[in-house]
Protein backbone atom coordinates (compact mmCIF):
# COMPACT_ATOMS: atom_id res chain seq x y z
CA UNK A 1 0.00 0.00 0.00
CA UNK A 2 1.27 3.33 -0.80
CA UNK A 3 1.93 5.94 1.74
CA UNK A 4 0.57 8.88 1.67
CA UNK A 5 3.74 10.91 0.81
CA UNK A 6 4.00 8.56 -1.64
CA UNK A 7 0.55 8.92 -3.19
CA UNK A 8 1.10 12.77 -2.89
CA UNK A 9 4.22 12.54 -4.94
CA UNK A 10 2.65 10.68 -7.71
CA UNK A 11 -0.15 13.28 -7.52
CA UNK A 12 2.04 15.96 -7.73
CA UNK A 13 3.59 14.28 -10.73
CA UNK A 14 0.56 13.69 -13.12
CA UNK A 15 -0.37 17.02 -11.86
CA UNK A 16 2.65 18.84 -13.26
CA UNK A 17 2.13 17.29 -16.52
CA UNK A 18 -1.26 19.26 -16.54
CA UNK A 19 -1.11 22.63 -14.83
CA UNK A 20 0.40 25.67 -16.75
CA UNK A 21 2.35 27.35 -14.81
CA UNK A 22 0.50 30.62 -15.70
CA UNK A 23 -2.11 29.16 -13.42
CA UNK A 24 0.69 28.97 -10.42
CA UNK A 25 0.88 31.83 -8.25
CA UNK A 26 3.83 34.45 -8.81
CA UNK A 27 7.32 33.99 -7.57
CA UNK A 28 8.67 37.72 -8.87
CA UNK A 29 10.69 38.79 -5.70
CA UNK A 30 8.44 41.80 -5.89
CA UNK A 31 5.34 39.46 -5.37
CA UNK A 32 6.74 37.90 -2.73
CA UNK A 33 8.00 40.65 -0.88
CA UNK A 34 4.30 41.88 -0.79
CA UNK A 35 2.87 38.65 0.25
CA UNK A 36 5.12 38.56 2.96
CA UNK A 37 3.95 42.13 4.16
CA UNK A 38 7.83 42.16 4.54
CA UNK A 39 10.59 45.18 3.61
CA UNK A 40 13.86 43.65 3.33
CA UNK A 41 17.32 44.91 3.24
CA UNK A 42 18.66 46.65 -0.15
CA UNK A 43 21.04 43.31 0.49
CA UNK A 44 18.71 40.83 1.16
CA UNK A 45 16.17 42.08 -2.08
CA UNK A 46 19.13 41.62 -4.40
CA UNK A 47 19.99 38.23 -2.81
CA UNK A 48 16.48 37.17 -3.18
CA UNK A 49 16.23 38.87 -6.75
CA UNK A 50 19.30 37.11 -7.43
CA UNK A 51 18.42 33.70 -6.60
CA UNK A 52 14.49 34.00 -8.39
CA UNK A 53 16.55 34.77 -11.59
CA UNK A 54 18.72 31.79 -11.22
CA UNK A 55 16.13 29.21 -10.52
CA UNK A 56 13.80 30.24 -13.26
CA UNK A 57 16.43 30.44 -15.79
CA UNK A 58 18.36 27.46 -14.65
CA UNK A 59 16.10 24.88 -12.55
CA UNK A 60 13.81 22.37 -14.09
CA UNK A 61 11.06 22.67 -11.54
CA UNK A 62 8.64 20.25 -11.40
CA UNK A 63 5.30 21.03 -9.62
CA UNK A 64 5.94 20.54 -6.19
CA UNK A 65 9.32 22.77 -6.75
CA UNK A 66 6.88 25.14 -7.79
CA UNK A 67 4.32 25.47 -5.13
CA UNK A 68 7.14 24.44 -2.49
CA UNK A 69 9.48 27.73 -4.17
CA UNK A 70 7.10 30.08 -2.76
CA UNK A 71 5.96 29.32 0.05
CA UNK A 72 9.92 28.93 1.50
CA UNK A 73 10.65 32.37 0.00
CA UNK A 74 7.63 33.72 1.52
CA UNK A 75 8.73 32.26 5.18
CA UNK A 76 11.90 33.13 4.57
CA UNK A 77 11.12 36.68 4.51
CA UNK A 78 8.24 37.08 6.82
CA UNK A 79 10.64 34.98 9.71
CA UNK A 80 13.71 37.54 8.69
CA UNK A 81 11.21 40.58 9.14
CA UNK A 82 10.00 39.57 12.61
CA UNK A 83 13.89 39.03 13.86
CA UNK A 84 14.47 42.85 12.06
CA UNK A 85 11.16 43.88 13.96
CA UNK A 86 11.96 42.31 17.58
CA UNK A 87 15.76 44.17 17.29
CA UNK A 88 14.00 47.18 16.36
CA UNK A 89 11.33 47.29 19.31
CA UNK A 90 13.72 45.72 21.66
CA UNK A 91 17.55 46.84 21.57
CA UNK A 92 18.51 44.67 24.31
CA UNK A 93 18.88 42.22 22.04
CA UNK A 94 21.52 43.94 19.86
CA UNK A 95 23.41 44.85 22.65
CA UNK A 96 23.76 41.04 23.87
CA UNK A 97 27.14 39.40 23.16
CA UNK A 98 27.49 35.94 21.32
CA UNK A 99 30.22 35.67 23.16
CA UNK A 100 32.87 32.64 21.55
CA UNK A 101 30.86 30.62 19.08
CA UNK A 102 32.19 27.39 18.30
CA UNK A 103 31.60 26.49 15.34
CA UNK A 104 32.06 23.38 13.93
CA UNK A 105 33.29 22.58 9.89
CA UNK A 106 35.15 20.08 7.95
CA UNK A 107 33.76 18.27 4.59
CA UNK A 108 30.61 16.80 4.34
CA UNK A 109 29.92 13.45 6.25
CA UNK A 110 32.88 13.75 8.12
CA UNK A 111 30.88 13.30 11.53
CA UNK A 112 30.12 17.12 11.82
CA UNK A 113 26.54 16.56 12.44
CA UNK A 114 27.19 13.32 15.19
CA UNK A 115 29.45 15.78 16.86
CA UNK A 116 26.71 18.99 17.07
CA UNK A 117 23.97 16.72 18.08
CA UNK A 118 26.03 14.84 21.09
CA UNK A 119 27.37 18.75 22.14
CA UNK A 120 23.45 19.94 22.12
CA UNK A 121 23.28 17.10 25.10
CA UNK A 122 24.71 19.48 27.35
CA UNK A 123 22.20 22.13 28.99
CA UNK A 124 24.75 24.88 29.21
CA UNK A 125 25.15 24.79 25.44
CA UNK A 126 22.66 26.74 22.81
CA UNK A 127 22.41 24.80 19.21
CA UNK A 128 19.82 26.08 16.70
CA UNK A 129 17.23 23.32 16.48
CA UNK A 130 15.25 22.71 13.62
CA UNK A 131 12.34 23.75 14.09
CA UNK A 132 13.46 27.27 15.25
CA UNK A 133 14.95 27.80 11.86
CA UNK A 134 11.45 27.37 10.95
CA UNK A 135 9.88 28.92 13.42
CA UNK A 136 11.92 31.71 14.67
CA UNK A 137 11.39 31.23 18.99
CA UNK A 138 13.88 30.87 22.20
CA UNK A 139 13.92 27.58 23.23
CA UNK A 140 13.32 27.76 27.60
CA UNK A 141 14.86 25.83 29.86
CA UNK A 142 12.76 22.82 30.66
CA UNK A 143 11.56 22.97 27.10
CA UNK A 144 9.59 19.32 26.02
CA UNK A 145 9.49 19.36 22.44
CA UNK A 146 6.68 16.65 22.52
CA UNK A 147 4.22 19.05 23.63
CA UNK A 148 5.07 21.83 21.24
CA UNK A 149 2.64 22.43 18.42
CA UNK A 150 5.55 23.84 16.13
CA UNK A 151 8.36 20.90 16.91
CA UNK A 152 5.07 18.71 15.68
CA UNK A 153 4.28 20.82 12.30
CA UNK A 154 7.71 20.70 11.46
CA UNK A 155 8.48 16.52 12.35
CA UNK A 156 5.73 16.29 9.78
CA UNK A 157 6.95 18.16 7.50
CA UNK A 158 9.93 16.07 7.75
CA UNK A 159 8.32 12.77 7.36
CA UNK A 160 6.45 14.04 4.11
CA UNK A 161 9.56 15.47 2.71
CA UNK A 162 10.95 12.12 3.38
CA UNK A 163 8.47 10.68 1.34
CA UNK A 164 9.25 12.52 -1.16
CA UNK A 165 13.09 12.31 -1.04
CA UNK A 166 13.64 8.28 -0.54
CA UNK A 167 17.13 7.99 1.13
CA UNK A 168 16.64 11.05 2.66
CA UNK A 169 16.09 9.37 6.41
CA UNK A 170 18.30 7.12 6.16
CA UNK A 171 21.28 10.10 4.98
CA UNK A 172 20.18 12.37 7.87
CA UNK A 173 18.74 11.12 10.32
CA UNK A 174 16.46 14.26 11.91
CA UNK A 175 14.04 15.09 13.75
CA UNK A 176 12.24 18.89 14.20
CA UNK A 177 14.44 19.02 17.60
CA UNK A 178 17.31 18.64 16.13
CA UNK A 179 20.40 20.52 15.57
CA UNK A 180 20.01 22.82 12.21
CA UNK A 181 23.01 23.46 10.30
CA UNK A 182 23.59 27.90 10.00
CA UNK A 183 22.65 27.61 6.26
CA UNK A 184 19.40 27.54 6.87
CA UNK A 185 19.94 30.92 8.93
CA UNK A 186 21.31 32.56 6.56
CA UNK A 187 19.11 31.54 3.83
CA UNK A 188 16.66 34.32 5.47
CA UNK A 189 18.77 36.73 3.50
CA UNK A 190 18.41 35.08 0.77
CA UNK A 191 22.68 34.11 0.69
CA UNK A 192 23.33 31.01 1.65
CA UNK A 193 24.89 28.05 -0.13
CA UNK A 194 21.94 25.85 1.08
CA UNK A 195 20.09 26.71 -2.31
CA UNK A 196 22.54 25.33 -4.29
CA UNK A 197 21.97 21.75 -2.82
CA UNK A 198 18.79 21.75 -3.45
CA UNK A 199 18.49 23.59 -6.75
CA UNK A 200 19.90 24.23 -10.14
CA UNK A 201 21.39 27.63 -9.43
CA UNK A 202 24.99 28.51 -10.90
CA UNK A 203 24.59 32.29 -11.79
CA UNK A 204 23.03 32.57 -8.24
CA UNK A 205 26.27 30.78 -6.79
CA UNK A 206 28.90 33.18 -8.79
CA UNK A 207 26.78 36.29 -7.61
CA UNK A 208 26.92 34.63 -4.01
CA UNK A 209 31.01 34.14 -4.55
CA UNK A 210 31.64 37.49 -5.44
CA UNK A 211 29.03 39.82 -2.95
CA UNK A 212 30.54 37.85 0.23
CA UNK A 213 29.04 36.66 3.26
CA UNK A 214 29.01 39.89 5.57
CA UNK A 215 25.25 40.90 5.81
CA UNK A 216 24.59 36.78 5.71
CA UNK A 217 26.69 36.67 8.95
CA UNK A 218 25.39 39.99 10.66
CA UNK A 219 21.60 38.43 10.38
CA UNK A 220 23.22 35.30 11.63
CA UNK A 221 24.04 37.51 14.80
CA UNK A 222 20.74 38.91 15.32
CA UNK A 223 18.82 35.60 14.98
CA UNK A 224 21.11 33.82 17.47
CA UNK A 225 20.64 37.01 19.55
CA UNK A 226 17.21 36.90 18.96
CA UNK A 227 17.17 32.53 20.05
CA UNK A 228 19.52 33.29 23.00
CA UNK A 229 16.63 36.07 24.33
CA UNK A 230 19.22 37.32 27.12
CA UNK A 231 19.77 33.69 28.27
CA UNK A 232 23.64 32.62 29.32
CA UNK A 233 25.27 29.43 27.62
CA UNK A 234 27.81 29.50 24.61
CA UNK A 235 26.40 29.03 21.16
CA UNK A 236 28.02 25.59 18.99
CA UNK A 237 27.33 25.81 15.25
CA UNK A 238 27.66 24.16 12.61
CA UNK A 239 27.77 23.66 8.77
CA UNK A 240 30.67 22.58 6.07
CA UNK A 241 29.97 25.62 3.75
CA UNK A 242 31.39 27.38 6.72
CA UNK A 243 34.41 26.24 5.31
CA UNK A 244 33.96 29.01 2.19
CA UNK A 245 32.55 31.96 5.26
CA UNK A 246 35.29 31.64 7.54
CA UNK A 247 36.44 35.39 6.56
CA UNK A 248 32.78 36.70 7.36
CA UNK A 249 32.35 34.43 10.25
CA UNK A 250 35.67 36.42 12.01
CA UNK A 251 34.26 39.69 11.04
CA UNK A 252 31.25 39.69 13.03
CA UNK A 253 32.51 37.01 15.28
CA UNK A 254 36.07 37.88 16.06
CA UNK A 255 36.26 35.86 18.75
CA UNK A 256 35.31 32.56 17.65
CA UNK A 257 36.62 29.09 18.17
CA UNK A 258 36.64 26.28 15.95
CA UNK A 259 36.39 22.36 15.87
CA UNK A 260 37.83 21.11 12.48
CA UNK A 261 36.80 17.28 11.57
CA UNK A 262 38.64 15.32 8.88
CA UNK A 263 38.09 12.75 6.62
CA UNK A 264 39.35 11.27 3.97
CA UNK A 265 37.35 13.35 1.00
CA UNK A 266 37.50 10.07 -1.69
CA UNK A 267 35.25 8.41 1.30
CA UNK A 268 32.57 11.15 1.47
CA UNK A 269 32.54 12.27 -2.29
CA UNK A 270 30.23 9.44 -3.54
CA UNK A 271 27.93 10.48 -0.59
CA UNK A 272 27.83 13.73 -0.91
CA UNK A 273 27.14 13.52 -4.64
CA UNK A 274 24.16 11.37 -3.80
CA UNK A 275 22.66 13.36 -0.92
CA UNK A 276 22.55 16.48 -3.32
CA UNK A 277 21.00 14.24 -6.09
CA UNK A 278 18.66 13.13 -3.36
CA UNK A 279 17.54 16.58 -1.61
CA UNK A 280 17.31 18.05 -5.24
CA UNK A 281 14.92 15.24 -6.73
CA UNK A 282 11.34 16.40 -5.18
CA UNK A 283 12.01 19.48 -6.38
CA UNK A 284 13.85 19.11 -10.51
CA UNK A 285 12.22 16.92 -12.88
CA UNK A 286 15.71 16.84 -14.40
CA UNK A 287 18.88 15.95 -12.79
CA UNK A 288 22.35 15.57 -14.51
CA UNK A 289 24.57 13.22 -12.02
CA UNK A 290 27.48 13.79 -13.94
CA UNK A 291 26.93 17.04 -13.43
CA UNK A 292 26.36 17.15 -9.56
CA UNK A 293 29.90 14.87 -9.12
CA UNK A 294 32.30 17.69 -11.19
CA UNK A 295 30.09 20.21 -8.95
CA UNK A 296 30.69 18.58 -5.89
CA UNK A 297 34.40 17.45 -6.59
CA UNK A 298 35.52 21.39 -7.39
CA UNK A 299 33.64 22.82 -4.74
CA UNK A 300 35.12 20.33 -1.67
CA UNK A 301 38.95 20.53 -3.61
CA UNK A 302 38.29 24.13 -2.54
CA UNK A 303 37.34 23.58 0.68
CA UNK A 304 39.93 21.36 1.57
CA UNK A 305 43.06 23.59 0.74
CA UNK A 306 40.95 26.41 2.39
CA UNK A 307 41.14 24.16 5.39
CA UNK A 308 44.80 23.69 4.88
CA UNK A 309 45.08 27.68 4.34
CA UNK A 310 42.75 28.29 7.43
CA UNK A 311 45.95 25.93 9.93
CA UNK A 312 48.27 28.63 8.48
CA UNK A 313 46.11 32.10 9.60
CA UNK A 314 48.43 34.18 12.16
CA UNK A 315 44.89 35.48 13.14
CA UNK A 316 43.22 32.51 14.46
CA UNK A 317 46.45 31.28 16.77
CA UNK A 318 46.12 27.39 17.22
CA UNK A 319 44.30 27.39 21.02
CA UNK A 320 41.68 28.61 18.69
CA UNK A 321 41.45 25.78 16.87
CA UNK A 322 40.57 21.78 17.53
CA UNK A 323 41.33 19.04 14.73
CA UNK A 324 39.48 16.32 15.07
CA UNK A 325 39.27 12.62 12.78
CA UNK A 326 36.39 11.22 12.20
CA UNK A 327 37.35 7.58 12.81
CA UNK A 328 38.24 9.05 16.43
CA UNK A 329 35.37 10.48 16.57
CA UNK A 330 33.32 7.61 15.74
CA UNK A 331 35.54 5.28 17.91
CA UNK A 332 35.32 6.97 20.46
CA UNK A 333 32.62 10.05 20.79
CA UNK A 334 32.64 10.75 24.52
CA UNK A 335 36.54 10.80 24.76
CA UNK A 336 36.42 13.01 21.47
CA UNK A 337 34.09 15.05 23.37
CA UNK A 338 36.17 15.77 26.63
CA UNK A 339 39.06 16.59 25.04
CA UNK A 340 37.45 19.27 23.03
CA UNK A 341 35.87 20.22 26.19
CA UNK A 342 39.66 20.37 28.18
CA UNK A 343 41.40 22.77 24.91
CA UNK A 344 38.78 25.43 24.78
CA UNK A 345 38.80 25.40 28.93
CA UNK A 346 34.57 24.55 28.63
CA UNK A 347 33.11 23.02 31.89
CA UNK A 348 31.91 19.17 31.18
CA UNK A 349 29.81 18.42 34.17
CA UNK A 350 28.49 15.01 34.75
CA UNK A 351 25.41 15.57 33.41
CA UNK A 352 25.91 16.72 30.59
CA UNK A 353 28.09 13.42 30.04
CA UNK A 354 25.74 11.21 30.91
CA UNK A 355 23.04 12.84 28.55
CA UNK A 356 25.56 12.58 25.83
CA UNK A 357 26.40 8.62 26.62
CA UNK A 358 22.57 7.80 26.68
CA UNK A 359 22.97 9.67 23.48
CA UNK A 360 25.78 7.74 22.25
CA UNK A 361 23.51 4.08 23.25
CA UNK A 362 20.29 4.89 21.80
CA UNK A 363 21.85 6.16 18.74
CA UNK A 364 25.45 4.83 17.86
CA UNK A 365 27.12 7.48 15.24
CA UNK A 366 23.79 9.42 15.45
CA UNK A 367 21.76 6.90 13.80
CA UNK A 368 23.81 6.60 10.48
CA UNK A 369 23.54 2.98 8.94
CA UNK A 370 25.95 1.32 7.57
CA UNK A 371 26.23 0.67 3.77
CA UNK A 372 28.20 0.21 0.66
CA UNK A 373 30.12 2.89 -0.29
CA UNK A 374 28.49 4.83 -2.63
CA UNK A 375 29.91 4.76 -6.32
CA UNK A 376 31.90 7.38 -7.62
CA UNK A 377 31.66 6.43 -11.28
CA UNK A 378 27.89 7.07 -10.55
CA UNK A 379 28.40 10.37 -11.09
CA UNK A 380 31.23 10.76 -13.42
CA UNK A 381 34.05 11.01 -10.39
CA UNK A 382 37.71 9.59 -11.34
CA UNK A 383 39.40 8.04 -8.05
CA UNK A 384 43.09 8.73 -9.64
CA UNK A 385 42.03 12.54 -10.41
CA UNK A 386 40.59 13.05 -7.27
CA UNK A 387 43.15 11.48 -5.28
CA UNK A 388 45.70 14.04 -7.05
CA UNK A 389 43.56 16.96 -6.44
CA UNK A 390 42.76 15.58 -2.48
CA UNK A 391 46.54 14.55 -2.24
CA UNK A 392 47.76 18.11 -0.06
CA UNK A 393 44.73 17.76 2.19
CA UNK A 394 45.07 13.59 3.03
CA UNK A 395 48.73 14.22 3.85
CA UNK A 396 48.09 16.69 6.29
CA UNK A 397 45.14 15.47 7.94
CA UNK A 398 44.21 11.92 6.92
CA UNK A 399 47.24 9.83 6.99
CA UNK A 400 46.43 9.11 10.56
CA UNK A 401 44.54 10.59 13.61
CA UNK A 402 45.68 13.35 14.67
Amino acid sequence: MLSFAQLLAKTIHFADKVVPSSCLPSTEPETLIAAARANPSPASREGLKQLMASIGGESDLCLFGKLSLRWDMIRLLKNAQMIEDAHRTNPALGAAPVKAPLFILGLPRSGTTFLHSLMAEDGQILVPRNWQTMFPAPRPAGFDPARDKRVRAVNRQLQLFAGLAPGFREMHPITADSPQECSEITSHVFQSLRFDSTHRVPSYFNWLEAHGHDDAFRFHKQFLQFLQNGMPGRWVLKCPDHTFTLDSILKIYPDARFVIVHRDPIAVLGSVAHLTEVLRRPFLNNIDAGEIGAQVAARWTQGANLLLAFDQRADVPPERKFHLHYEELVAAPLAAITRIYAHFDMPLGGEALAAMSRQCEARPRGGYGKHAPYRLENFKLNRPALQAAFAPYVQQYCQAPR
